[in-house]
């Protein structure tokens, strides 16, 4: 009898890869993984109410788009973080890119004594300027960062004061203005009644979710952000998707900047200075972790919604200008403790 016991006991728990237990706690991780997406909502809505108290505006449609729009181009430059993040790696860079791709299509399209441009190009020209701008910087960093196996931390950094010295010095510290149509288009129309930014970043969030939630090569990234040396061992191409990630944040760090030059019918000198931080705060904020393989790109949405909203709440409580930052920077603090707290080990 206690033989078929002993049996029974080793064929319900066999002692090969991959073990049910296993299996069910990676589920479970999922589930768990899928209810902290949710763990700003709260605070949305709690902010949406407080909001509305302190001046009955905030939640009219006007003030709703005004805060979608605002956020819509940083959005990008998160959500092109929160990929870079996920895969383990980093890019302070975005930010200049952000300033530098717009920035170059101004300059080569913008007519000469009429805007600081060269007016080499035609105006048709400046959306795919923008964009290749984008793309060239995302395959500078993943030389250095996957080819040459250097620092993420280290390149980026020297990469975003690189960007940041050359939109100064083809600006010469000035603003362009009197920009083609083509650049002003995308930050300026209006789609169904709503901002055409809006609909393209709610549209690229839906995309960045479905690609990091239910496609291979989410699933890649989230194996290389937890451990790269398991994840060629599991045969996946680390290279190739870290390529492919780097270039594609540079990719929607220069849509981002288009957008905002778009909106403003300029490009300053000083575009984006500064924006990475809110960018890493809305991530972290949001769940994304610093070492990799965690986080999701609703998570990261929720962050920097929750971010504008406080930002706007600040703005029509008449709160200062010269003391909003300040105010930000400690309640960044103290979501970032409270993320910290309801998040185990994530941010670590």
């Amino acid at each position: 009898m206690p033989e078929t016991t002993e049996a029974h006991a080793t064929t319900e728990h066999p002692p090969g890869p991959p073990p049910p237990d296993g299996e069910r706690r990676r589920r479970a991780g999922l589930r768990l993984a899928r209810l902290r997406d949710l763990a700003l909502v709260p605070a949305v809505i709690v902010i949406a109410i407080v909001g509305q108290i302190v001046n009955p505006i905030f939640l009219q449609g006007d003030n709703v788009i005004n805060i979608l729009q605002t956020m819509s181009e940083i959005s990008l430059l998160v959500l092109a973080q929160t990929l870079v993040l996920v895969s383990g790696r980093m890019d302070l860079s975005l930010e200049s890119t952000f300033g530098l791709a717009p920035g170059v299509a101004a300059w080569m399209t913008v007519a000469a004594g009429a805007g600081h441009g060269l007016g080499l190009l035609p105006g048709a020209w400046a959306i795919p300027v923008t964009l290749a701008v984008g793309v060239l910087a995302g395959v500078v960093n993943a030389l250095f960062i996957v080819r040459f196996g250097l620092n993420g931390f280290i390149v980026t950094l020297g990469m975003l004061i690189v960007l940041r010295g050359l939109l100064t010095g083809i600006s010469g510290g000035q603003t362009f203005f009197n920009l083609p149509s083509s650049m002003t288009y995308f930050g300026s129309a209006i789609w169904f009644g709503v901002p055409a930014s809006i609909w393209i970043c709610l549209l690229l969030f839906a995309a960045g979710i479905v690609l990091l939630g239910h496609t291979r090569f989410g699933r890649s990234l989230y194996a290389i952000g937890g451990n790269i040396d398991a994840a060629k061992a599991a045969g996946i191409r680390t290279g190739r998707v870290l390529w492919i990630t780097l270039i594609a944040a540079g990719l929607l760090a220069a849509l981002g900047g288009l957008l905002l030059s778009g909106r403003l019918a300029s490009v300053a000198a000083g575009q984006g200075n500064g924006a990475i931080f809110t960018v890493f705060a809305a991530a972290v904020i949001g769940g994304v972790s610093l070492n990799g393989g965690k986080g999701t790109v609703f998570g990261a949405f929720t962050g920097i919604l929750l971010l504008y909203m406080i930002q706007n709440v600040l703005t029509l409580a008449g709160v200062p200008a010269q003391w909003i930052e300040a105010l930000n920077g400690g309640i960044i603090l103290t979501a970032l403790a409270i993320s910290r707290l309801t998040g185990g080990k994530s941010q670590e």
